[in-house]
């Protein structure tokens, strides 16, 4: 059974940074694609960033140059470093493993919120 368990998530002013982690337990962490997600009030889940097991990355465009997407095969973990943060990036963060073309795997998501 693939488990996913996000943390790191909190309380930020503008302009602050978080990094968040994601543990992957169940699977050959390093042989599947990763990716964040987040979800704000109100608002559709969006993607945020993906690496692929490769090392490969891609970003959205609401966060490129501030986010960073980052993995440790060696610890079944995937990062998302996250600098100058805004309010808008309040949202709860998701980490999901791919594979096949679709996003199989989700953890249950951890709360950023980004205020003065």
């Amino acid at each position: 059974q693939v488990q996913l368990v996000e943390s790191g998530g909190g309380l930020v002013q503008p302009g602050g940074s978080l990094t968040l982690s994601c543990v992957v337990s169940g699977s050959i962490f390093s042989s599947y694609p990763m990716g964040w997600y987040r979800q704000a009030p109100g608002k559709q889940r969006e993607l945020v960033a993906t690496i692929t097991g490769g090392g490969s990355t891609y970003y959205a465009g609401s966060v490129k140059g501030r986010f960073t997407i980052s993995r440790d095969n060696a610890k079944n973990t995937v990062y998302l470093q996250m600098n100058s943060l805004k309010p808008e990036d309040t949202a709860v963060y998701y980490c999901t493993q791919g594979g096949g073309g679709s996003w199989n795997y989700w953890g249950k998501g951890t709360l950023v919120t980004v205020s003065s």
